[in-house]
């Protein structure tokens, strides 16, 4: 009898070890992103994008175009006097490969919302078949963060100062908790791009959600950056309204 139980032991012990084993590689390969449960229907949106930055390095445009990319956001500049070192480059060779194109500006809670402004636009080109500006909204350190009015107030001014330049409602790309603790019932006028990775979007944004990043962790051909990810991200609706708003 101690000698069927030791087996009987030893057996339960070797279906944890691989449970657990098949638990990590999953894990792994989700960290990794080789898989990724949280996949938007291809027919409710079929419009997808990509979202960049000098982490992606140097970027094969039409490799990229050709993987079903419609669109791409690609970083310009961060705070009052940072700019990405890729830009220029990216914002052209998306262009040529006749994707959609926009620039994003990420918001510093520790600079002057003018300054920030002038900024991007002294980086990014006015032109009419562009997709509007955006304003990268995200908690990007630790403790305290400013209030709700102040971050208000500032993008007040962003929004503004964007929206005269540029001739386009901005857009808005944040989180749910950024959304909560400073988009939220704000009055401010912008269209929403919502990160959501893990679910669906909830239909109680206010404005309603026109993109969605849901995997900060894809992975495509046509980069060779540090970053082995790129962010894809969907459109709400379909492809003809797509032409249609932008």
């Amino acid at each position: 009898m101690p000698e069927k139980q030791e087996k009987k032991k030893h057996r339960c012990l070797r279906v944890w070890a691989v449970l657990l084993l098949l638990i990590g590689a999953v894990f792994l390969a989700g960290w990794k992103g080789l898989l990724w449960f949280n996949m938007p229907s291809k027919s409710r949106y079929p419009v997808r994008g990509v979202d960049v930055s000098h982490y992606q390095g140097e970027i094969d445009w039409p490799v990229i175009a050709g993987q079903d990319v419609r669109f791409a956001f690609i970083k310009a500049t961060e705070g009052s006097a940072s700019a990405d070192e890729y830009f220029a480059k990216n914002w052209s060779g998306a262009r040529a490969a006749g994707l959609k194109t926009g620039a994003y500006h990420f918001f510093s809670f520790d600079s002057p919302a003018e300054t920030q402004a002038d900024n991007f636009i002294a980086a990014v080109p006015v032109l009419p078949d562009a997709l509007p500006p955006v304003i990268d909204l995200e908690y990007y350190r630790k403790g305290e963060h400013p209030s709700a009015e102040a971050v208000r107030q500032s993008l007040s001014v962003l929004l503004e100062r964007f929206r005269k330049t540029y001739g386009k409602k901005p857009i808005i790309y944040t989180s749910e908790s950024c959304y909560e603790n400073y988009l939220k019932d704000s009055g401010l006028d912008y269209t929403l791009w919502i990160r959501s990775v893990f679910s669906h979007p909830s239909d109680s944004y206010e404005p309603a959600w026109t993109f969605w990043q849901y995997n900060p962790y894809g992975r495509m051909d046509g980069y060779s950056g540090d970053e082995g990810c790129i962010d894809l991200n969907a459109y709400c609706g379909s492809a003809a309204e797509f032409d249609a708003a932008f």
